[in-house]
């Protein structure tokens, strides 16, 4: 049998003697009418004759008893592990197979009743509607229940090669090849710069979300590349330009929202989609803790020190100290996302940035006190994503503006003051400090992707560099600040040489 059609089920409705039939369809002239004589026949035929496997037909969904005469086992949860095919989410209106069909969904009304009273096909199709409906909201648990219970559950693809150059033909690198000059196209600026970047190492990065609010990348003290790809965080090494480990996430419906290093040490936090944030050692190879707390996707992460910041969606902020088993020692609050967390330099003061465009500046109070207010509120008209803080000027901030607004503002946050700002002209998705020449590094959107210098403090352009064609989400610095790790939303990432 079809498992998607349901078993036919005889009606045992009360029978009419031929008489009372006989004057149901007379007029009373005597002669039969048409449509007493149609619904006669229609009355007759759900009385004596079983239409196909059809629930329509039938007015109910088969009970327990006839699901177990069907030589199906009576147990949801057994028969759900013998089946091999996983489970699908079906559109509405169509059928479950019965080996998916929870206990709630196998006890429909009697049909030994037959005192009851007849329903109407229009009534019966409301029910079976509801019915299917019922089945409907159980899929996306019964889903995920099974893919435990097989272990057939299918890990999203995720990859990070180095490319072949000339003789790659992967999209990415195909697009990026018309433009002959990679690396070396220069608009016109207002002087001459002395920052050179120049490509050093194309890879393929597989599976990068192309989301603006999440933060995949981190180039830590040990020259370890930390990017979240999908349910993967891949370390790549600096030095041997390998992929040294790949840490997998339980479930591979979550996935990687965040990474971070740990200012000194090869500690890895990795933020999920599921509200965790996890501990890794990756010299030992072990995760060393889970801490829990967030109910959104978690976005940002910042260290300071023993003090880990995490961010979610859902707009709060929470304080962990990892050394301790009560981890959880502050909150902190926004009204929209939190789509960017930095602590400060010399870590007396911690930025947040939401997506309404609120950038806040919090004192180093992580549980210490009760006081929970900002020291500055700093509104934006678009997402506070793009966000650093100078290393050689510990108050000073630069602020990277979205789609609709492309200005950098760098603001003294001991007076709360904007004291430059320039327009770009774009979206600024990810934002550098370069502290070897005292410049400023943006990565930009459409429409040309592009990644420019700017000096600093008078914010003139430098150069363009273009080496993507995907919006550039993600910049990273090197240890010996001599190299820049840049990601983009075309799967595509590169390692500058950077220098005088």
């Amino acid at each position: 049998m079809c498992p998607f059609l349901y078993p036919a089920v005889r009606l045992q409705l009360p029978a009419f003697p031929d008489k009372l039939l006989e004057w149901f369809w007379q007029t009373p002239d005597g002669r039969s009418s048409y449509s007493r004589f149609k619904r006669s026949i229609m009355k007759r035929r759900a009385c004596h004759v079983p239409f196909a496997s059809s629930p329509v037909s039938t007015k109910w969904c088969q009970n327990m008893d006839q699901i177990q005469g069907t030589g199906l086992s009576s147990s949801p949860s057994e028969e759900l592990c013998q089946t091999p095919e996983p489970l699908v989410l079906l559109p509405y209106l169509t059928e479950i197979p019965i080996t998916a069909i929870p206990d709630c969904a196998q006890k429909p009304p009697s049909l030994k009743d037959t005192s009851a009273p007849k329903r109407t096909q229009k009534t019966s199709k409301k029910l079976l509607s509801q019915t299917r409906l019922k089945f409907l909201q159980e899929q996306n648990f019964l889903q995920t229940v099974e893919d435990f219970k097989r272990g057939s559950c299918i890990r999203h693809d995720s990859n990070i090669k180095i490319c072949e150059k000339d003789t790659c033909m992967w999209k990415g690198c195909l697009q990026t090849k018309k433009n002959k000059s990679l690396g070396q196209k220069t608009q016109k600026v207002h002087i001459c710069s002395h920052t050179i970047l120049q490509p050093d190492i194309r890879l393929h990065i597989i599976g990068l979300h192309n989301d603006y609010y999440l933060n995949l990348l981190d180039w830590n003290s040990e020259n370890l590349v930390a990017i979240g790809l999908k349910s993967t965080a891949y370390i790549f090494s600096g030095e041997n330009r390998t992929v040294t480990q790949k840490i997998h996430l339980s479930c591979p419906a979550t996935y990687v929202s965040s990474v971070s290093w740990i200012s000194s040490g090869t500690c890895l936090a990795i933020g999920t989609s599921s509200g965790e944030v996890q501990l890794w050692d990756i010299e030992t190879q072990k995760r060393l803790r889970n801490m829990l707390g967030h109910m959104s996707v978690v976005g940002a992460l910042s260290w300071n020190n023993h003090i880990l910041s995490s961010g979610s969606r859902l707009g709060h902020i929470h304080h962990h100290d990892v050394r301790i088993a009560e981890h959880h020692i502050g909150t902190l609050q926004h009204k929209q996302g939190i789509c960017s967390l930095k602590w400060s330099p010399c870590g007396n003061k911690l930025a947040s940035g939401s997506s309404d465009g609120d950038l806040k500046i919090w004192p180093c109070d992580p549980g210490e006190t009760k006081l929970k207010s900002p020291l500055l509120n700093m509104p934006h008209p678009t997402a506070v994503k793009a966000m650093n803080w100078c290393p050689w000027l510990s108050d000073t901030l630069a602020v990277g503006g979205g789609m609709t607004d492309g200005l950098i503002r760098i603001w003294d946050t001991n007076s709360g003051k904007n004291i430059h700002s320039a327009n770009t002209n774009s979206q600024i998705c990810s934002l550098l400090w370069l502290p070897q020449t005292k410049e400023l590094l943006t990565g930009h959107g459409p429409s040309r992707n592009q990644m420019t210098i700017w000096q600093y403090p008078s914010l003139l352009k430098m150069n363009d560099y273009y080496g993507h064609k995907g919006r550039v989400l993600h910049l990273a610095l090197s240890p010996d600040q001599r190299r820049i790790f840049s990601a983009a939303a075309n799967g595509t990432a590169n390692i500058w040489k950077y220098g005088n």
